[in-house]
């Protein structure tokens, strides 16, 4: 469990930065802003190294501003949100990058702001975009319906989790059963992590329309498990089993394996400790050099997690009968380490693994073939 803030200063240069495509042209609409115009395009990358072309990566959208999610719409385009900008980006299947919505509501600042985004398509065809951001009072869950190229307005889903300049969490997924998952960090009150009737420092569990499912662990409340400190990463694997990346403090990054109710010990405990009150982490890294973990996706049971300071992908294969002791999973390596720099958010997309950078204006998404990924 950690959390390693943004870099300090003007991110670092590893790659030739690609001109952008044409201004960003902007339109009011009640109270957001659209663009219909190209922002950028998908082209080669400058300057590939050998194993770069060996792996098949491929450069999906350069000229994005510190992105932090991503998701994919049914018509085949990917959602980005950029924390800082507040801006949500569609990337269509054509490589040509625009902005789809500004969201005014968002106050960045630190690591908050624009954070998660997720989609619901209801029965009906409705396709419901979900957004974790922060505003000037708290940390909040909203949702917009989509439409064709626009959005709708805003709607309150989830309101009042506390926000700080760090760990404000901020993963949404929706999970097999259909409900929402929602990632919080303890917001530096690192004893609320204990509290369960804090919503900070939990994994919350919610109905697409904000409503508390009622074999929730907690009754009449959000709140799935506690004792995180600032978890940013979460999947399910083959067996609907649900499991997180979590940044420690100055050790002990962490994957978890989530059970309803479950206290995964922060601040008591980092690390296996072997204490009966506590879950132990599944998979630890001990050192914040290699990991501090953002994103998780998995795939085959197969874990992918994207690193900030450890600046890799991990590759972590998923144990089919029960988490291991000792807090190593079998077989875990390393990918990209030090190519591309922080890397923020993980997708799979198809046939490929989506992965994009948090280098501040030279942020970009490349992607990798599953097959290069073993």
């Amino acid at each position: 469990m950690k959390a390693h803030g943004p870099a300090v200063g003007p991110a670092v240069d590893r790659r030739t930065v690609l001109a952008l495509g044409c201004a960003l042209g902007i339109s009011a609409l009640a109270g957001c802003s659209f663009a219909e115009n190209p922002i950028g395009t998908a082209t080669p990358t400058p300057g590939s190294t050998d194993a770069q072309a060996e792996s098949g990566l491929k450069l999906k959208a350069s000229g994005l501003d510190t992105p932090w999610s991503m998701v994919a719409r049914q018509d085949g385009s990917i959602l980005v949100s950029e924390r800082d900008t507040a801006r949500i980006m569609a990337l269509g299947p054509d490589g040509k990058l625009t902005e789809l919505v500004h969201l005014p509501q968002v106050v960045p600042g630190g690591e908050a702001g624009l954070l998660g985004l997720e989609i619901f398509t209801e029965s009906g065809g409705i396709e419901w975009l979900y957004s974790y951001m922060g505003t000037g009072n708290d940390n909040r869950v909203v949702r917009f319906e989509l439409q064709d190229a626009r959005v709708g307005p805003a709607q309150d889903i989830l309101t009042g989790i506390p926000r700080s300049s760090i760990h404000n969490g901020g993963r949404i997924k929706l999970g097999p059963d259909g409900l929402l998952y929602i990632c919080t960090g303890d917001a530096t009150d690192r004893q609320a992590a204990q509290d369960p009737a804090r919503l900070n420092g939990k994994i919350l569990r919610i109905k697409p329309d904000g409503g508390i499912p009622e074999d929730n662990p907690f009754a009449g409340s959000p709140v799935y498990s506690i004792g995180h400190r600032n978890v940013q990463g979460l999947g399910w694997d083959s067996a609907d089993r649900l499991w997180i990346s979590e940044l420690g403090p100055e050790k002990d990054d962490e994957v978890n394996l989530i059970r309803a109710g479950g206290n995964y010990g922060w601040p008591e405990v980092t690390g296996v400790a072997r204490d009966p009150r506590f879950v132990d982490p599944v998979h630890v890294w001990s050192k914040t050099s290699d990991a501090s973990p953002s994103a998780l996706a998995i795939a085959e049971d197969v874990a992918y997690v994207a690193c900030l300071r450890g600046e890799r992908l991990w590759v972590l294969p998923l144990p089919g009968d029960g988490p291991p002791t000792g807090g190593t999973l079998t077989g875990a390596r390393e990918m990209l380490a030090g190519q591309e720099g922080r890397l923020r958010d993980v997708l799979v997309v198809g046939k490929e693994l989506w992965v994009a950078t948090n280098e501040g204006a030279e942020s970009r998404i490349i992607a990798l073939p599953m097959g290069s990924l073993g």
